[in-house]
């Protein structure tokens, strides 16, 4: 029985503490009544600890939008997962913006799911292929890659509280939104690698969809077999509408 995990990615918003405190408290509101959902907001890092006291021991989990593989260093900007293991239960690890922008590679992500797992924090490993490649044909090929990398340092799969997103790097923040048939072919792509991983562990390891979602098109993702939740961007600045996307999930229960 997998629980759905609904993830909100928060990015560089909101502006003020303030604000960020206002947003979990409003989310913890709707959480702390959903006992069938994990529902986890990602804050900026400097808003961790103040998001943190807002969850205030509640259903709300909290966590990290990233971090580094060691523990202490010469890494300047960075957080270890001895420093996050304070303030977060999760971590989002290789999403595309990272990838992009940072220039997060697939080794990398590897070290930090390892490293995550190792200071008892729950990666959301984020897989996903870009508009090129998708027309190219390649999704497959590019989700195989991805996931045997980013969980190339785990030992097993099982126990090790792995979650896996898949976010379509063309539909995140477009708007064009994968449908839930395109989203399952993925999803059950990646279980079969897990299976290959660890085939005792496998179906313990919830799978998101992200990329656009929203109230309108969340209970199609949950309806899937394969699908346990979401990574939400836009819509989880937004209370109401990421208060809908969490009872979708709760109204389709566990996998």
């Amino acid at each position: 029985m997998r629980i759905p995990v609904i993830a909100g990615n928060w990015k560089m918003n909101p502006p003020r503490p303030s604000e960020a405190t206002s947003l979990a408290l409003a989310v913890r509101e709707v959480a702390d009544n959903l006992p069938g959902v994990t529902t986890v907001v990602c804050p900026p890092t400097v808003f961790l600890a103040d998001v943190r006291r807002a969850a205030g021991g509640g259903r709300l989990h909290v966590g990290a939008q990233t971090m580094h593989w060691e523990e202490t260093g010469a890494f300047t900007g960075e957080t270890s997962p001895a420093m996050l293991a304070e303030l977060a239960g999760f971590v989002i690890i290789g999403h595309s913006e990272r990838r992009q922008y940072d220039n997060e590679t697939d080794e990398k992500v590897g070290r930090k799911v390892a490293a995550a797992v190792g200071h008892g924090l729950r990666p959301i490993a984020a897989v996903g292929e870009t508009a090129e490649e998708r027309r190219a044909g390649s999704t497959a090929e590019v989700i195989d890659r991805q996931v045997r990398a980013a969980l190339g340092g785990l030992g097993r799969i099982g126990a090790s509280g792995l979650v896996v997103a898949y976010e379509p790097v063309w539909a995140i923040g477009t708007g064009d939104a994968a449908s839930g048939e395109d989203a399952q072919t993925v999803a059950a792509q990646i279980r079969a690698i897990l299976r290959d991983l660890d085939p005792g562990g496998a179906d313990e390891v919830p799978i998101q969809y992200g990329g656009s979602c929203t109230p309108d098109n969340a209970a199609e993702y949950f309806a899937q077999p394969d699908i346990d939740g979401a990574l939400v961007g836009g819509a989880s600045l937004k209370p109401d509408a990421f208060a809908a996307i969490l009872r979708a999930a709760a109204e389709l229960g566990p996998a």
